[in-house]
């Protein structure tokens, strides 16, 4: 992603939404905007209005959209594979709404998946203390597809957090957690973000105080 650590958008319209968002107004939607790694970004978006199609769109999983995504001023378009999963590896962590656990691994091995696959940000003891930290510890052995929703959704936060990045993409990060759960998740992202330096993109339903953005915009 270079050295300026930027996601820029221009125009961006996902096509099968087209018709209906642009009959609304969006702070996103077919406008120019570009977010730095030193912000914290909050994107309240109604339902139906494509904040997952964002997050994807901005991780590079569709492409059904017109205008386009800059990395650091780079089409994503145009980048490789190899610099696609070395981004991916090294710039870009993502939160899943769907979390995409692989439900037959246990909990850690789906956290320590995502440090085998990246240039490891942690030694492992850290994945103990996060998990202590978030409640979890007790089915770190446990495979994913019995636990419950909301400690998949922290599994995820997690497997999320274990590896470098200087932009964090969340999409509906803490729906499936009670109030005192979201305060210890979100502390706990506000500290990894600030070692890195790094900025996030958050997607959610309604306003928040979880973080202190440094904007909010409207999807």
């Amino acid at each position: 992603m270079g050295t300026q650590n930027s996601i820029e958008i221009n125009s961006l319209i996902p096509v099968p939404l087209k018709e209906k968002l642009l009959q609304r107004s969006s702070d996103i939607w077919n406008r120019q905007e570009v977010f730095y790694s030193n912000e914290w970004i909050k994107i309240k978006a109604p339902s139906g209005t494509g904040k997952t199609t964002l997050t994807h769109i901005l991780y590079k999983l569709r492409f059904d959209y017109e205008g386009s995504v800059l990395w650091s001023n780079k089409n994503i378009k145009d980048i490789s594979d190899k610099e696609l999963a070395q981004a991916r590896q090294q710039k870009i962590s993502i939160i899943f709404q769907d979390l995409r656990l692989f439900q037959n691994l246990t909990a850690r091995e789906n956290i320590e998946l995502n440090r085998v696959l990246q240039e490891p940000f942690y030694e492992n003891r850290v994945i103990d203390e996060m998990a202590t930290r978030l409640g979890i510890a007790h089915i770190l052995e446990q495979r994913a597809g019995l636990c419950s929703y909301g400690e998949q959704q922290r599994i995820a936060i997690i497997r999320a957090l274990v590896q470098p990045f200087d932009f964090l993409l969340m999409d509906e990060p803490f729906s499936h957690l009670d109030k005192e759960n979201i305060t210890i998740a979100a502390a706990l992202i506000t500290e990894e973000c600030r070692k890195r330096n790094a900025g996030f993109i958050l997607t959610d339903l309604d306003d928040d105080d979880h973080f202190p953005y440094t904007r909010k915009l409207n999807l």
